[in-house]
């Protein structure tokens, strides 16, 4: 990392970081350039270990793109808006943010497990069973969801 001033390299952080962030863009291998898509997420973490999963159509580009390389790249970023002034460097005009970039492999999910990864993606969105909201099993025939070991974790921030 260029700047390392600004890397972060705690653990329980980078977690931190990553439980504030809605949106994590995953990059698929493709021929010549890589395919983005912002995606909604749920986390779990075990000890060391991250998992972020991720739902959605069972057909599109995406899963071609899986089906023959399913090594990908992430990133999330929360951002809280810009800094002016002198103190901030030559443009005088900064971006106040936190950042998780990684890599990692993607895999499908079936039956409890697949249940189990939509109900940590509600939960990192606050969702809650009640009269608005009631979560469909049945569904999860029709929604692809996708479970991403992450291999490599690195993150950086701009506060001031």
């Amino acid at each position: 990392m260029r700047r390392k001033d600004r890397e972060l390299s705690d653990f329980d952080s980078i977690i931190q970081i990553m439980q504030q962030c809605e949106v994590c863009h995953v990059a698929f291998h493709d021929s010549e350039y890589p395919y983005v898509v912002p995606m909604n997420f749920g986390i779990q973490v075990c000890g060391n270990k991250v998992f972020l999963y991720f739902h959605g159509a069972n057909v599109g580009k995406k899963h071609d793109l899986l089906k023959k390389n399913n090594k990908v790249a992430f990133v999330m970023e929360n951002t809280h808006g810009l800094s002016t002034g002198s103190n901030v460097g030559v443009c005088q005009c900064t971006m106040l943010y936190e950042s998780v970039m990684g890599t990692g492999v993607m895999t499908y999910l079936e039956g409890e497990e697949k249940i189990h990864a939509l109900k940590l993606l509600v939960d990192h969105y606050h969702v809650v069973e009640g009269e608005n909201y009631h979560f469909n099993e049945k569904m999860t025939e029709h929604t692809a969801v996708l479970k991403l070991t992450v291999d490599t974790l690195t993150a950086k921030q701009r506060k001031v």
